[in-house]
């Protein structure tokens, strides 16, 4: 069983049996339907079906030579909304099936974005007809997450968010001069991260550390896809899963200047959420890759 298939309101689906036939019924009865071929003489395809706004499960695998399909695997997904990046992503293929990883260098975070890739294929298909790289490409991030904590924000007055705003546009710019090869830029960062460490070494002593991180964005554990975040709340709704009736929320958030959308099973969410108030938890990064019309 998929373990965040908690996360999209399958909370007391356990069994193989009926595991198998929510497999059988998104087949049947898919929302959405994709197929290509990979160029060795397989047609892949991919079986969606939602069962909250945005909220369901994505059946793939591959029809034979006498149109019969195989099943390979299913995975919960959430469809995000608004554009995460405009950096150039690149994809690779897991070893085990026929599903891709994005890595995605945005300036923002500070670390290479890993995702699991949604719309495996149009990818496939354009790979298959030579098409890649395609450039011009922006990127829609979401997360699947199986415990979450509400925190209170940090309180900043209109001063202080046009500085933290300011700070973070003048980093963004080093860190992209530093990528350029530019030994100034990267001096900077070098002594503004040692100013930060600084501060904080003697703040800490005295203060909360997360009244001193407004938010945060990190890998955790060993699977590459997986993070650690801390974004404040900028929406908020809450959706039932037609067929178990579980409420999910989906929030957007906004972690180091990233957006993206994150699920949530309602009983796995400590505290109350709210507009302007912060998500702290664990997040299964997924991603949908917006090709330009070809």
């Amino acid at each position: 069983m998929h373990k965040f298939m908690r996360a999209i309101g399958f909370s007391s689906l356990t069994e193989r049996s009926a595991q198998q036939k929510l497999i059988t019924d998104v087949i049947l009865n898919a929302t959405n339907r994709s197929y290509t071929s990979n160029g060795e003489g397989t047609i892949l395809a991919e079986f969606c079906e939602d069962f909250a706004k945005d909220v369901g499960i994505a059946v793939c695998g591959e029809f034979d030579e006498n149109d019969r399909f195989t099943y390979d695997y299913f995975y919960p997904y959430l469809r995000g909304t608004g554009i995460s990046s405009c950096e150039d992503v690149s994809v690779e293929r897991h070893a085990d099936k026929e599903s891709y990883a994005g890595v995605c260098d945005d300036i923002k975070v500070g670390v290479s974005l890993i995702f699991y890739l949604q719309n495996m294929v149009p990818y496939v298909k354009a790979q298959y007809e030579n098409l890649l790289p395609i450039r011009g490409t922006t990127l829609t991030l979401s997360g699947l997450s199986l415990k979450g904590t509400i925190i209170l924000p940090i309180s900043k007055d209109e001063k202080q968010k046009k500085k933290v705003q300011k700070a973070s546009m003048n980093r963004n710019q080093l860190i992209d001069a530093a990528r350029k090869g530019d030994e100034d830029a990267i001096e900077s960062l070098t002594l503004e991260d040692m100013d930060t460490y600084t501060a904080i070494s003697r703040k800490i002593l005295t203060e909360d550390v997360f009244s001193l991180v407004d938010t945060y964005f990190m890998p955790y554990g060993v699977e590459c896809d997986q993070y650690s975040v801390m974004g404040e709340i900028l929406d908020i709704a809450l959706r039932v899963n037609r067929v178990t009736g579980e409420e999910i929320y989906v929030m957007r958030l906004s972690s180091n200047d990233l957006q993206f959308d994150i699920c949530i099973n309602k009983q796995d969410l400590y505290g109350e959420p709210q507009i302007g108030r912060r998500f702290k938890g664990i997040v299964w990064l997924q991603g949908y890759i917006n090709y330009p019309a070809i």
